[in-house]
């Protein structure tokens, strides 16, 4: 296997991965660290760009469907939308940090998008806690199973 055909595939198993369906990034960052020399800076890189990728996807996905659904004018008018969206812009976006978490953390990513969370602080929030995921797991597969 090519070190870009490798690269390719991890980063599609990662976007994979983070959109809403069903897929595992981790197995594959997993072997190619135990059992490439590729640079570990680099293989978690493209596994974070994918995935953080494929969050953007779902974050997307939540801001079309805040244009079709949240249009309704009864909607718009009740106070607990407000509330709800008032505690999500002021408390909600940390739950991004959430984002790498199994069967949780894809549709944080639609309701960030759902409730404007700005694509700025997502992107920031969403790369951080999907990178350190992505280090704890190379760093493992290094460590403990290579023994280095």
């Amino acid at each position: 296997m090519s070190e870009a055909s490798a690269l390719i595939g991890l980063f599609l198993s990662a976007f994979l991965a983070a959109t809403l369906i069903p897929a595992q990034s981790e197995l594959g960052l997993g072997y190619l660290v135990i059992n490439t020399d590729y640079s570990m800076v680099l293989l978690v890189t493209v596994a974070s760009l994918g995935n953080t990728t494929g969050a953007t996807i779902n974050w997307a996905i939540g801001r079309g469907i805040t244009r079709s659904v949240v249009r309704l004018e009864k909607i718009r008018t009740s106070n607990c939308y407000w509330t709800i969206i008032n505690w999500y812009k002021k408390y909600g976006q940390w739950t991004l940090m959430l984002s790498w978490a199994p069967f949780i953390g894809d549709p944080i990513t639609v309701i960030a998008g759902i409730f404007k969370v700005p694509l700025k602080t997502f992107l920031l929030i969403v790369a951080l806690a999907k990178t350190s995921r992505y280090v704890i797991i190379a760093t493992f597969a290094e460590k403990f199973v290579l023994g280095q």
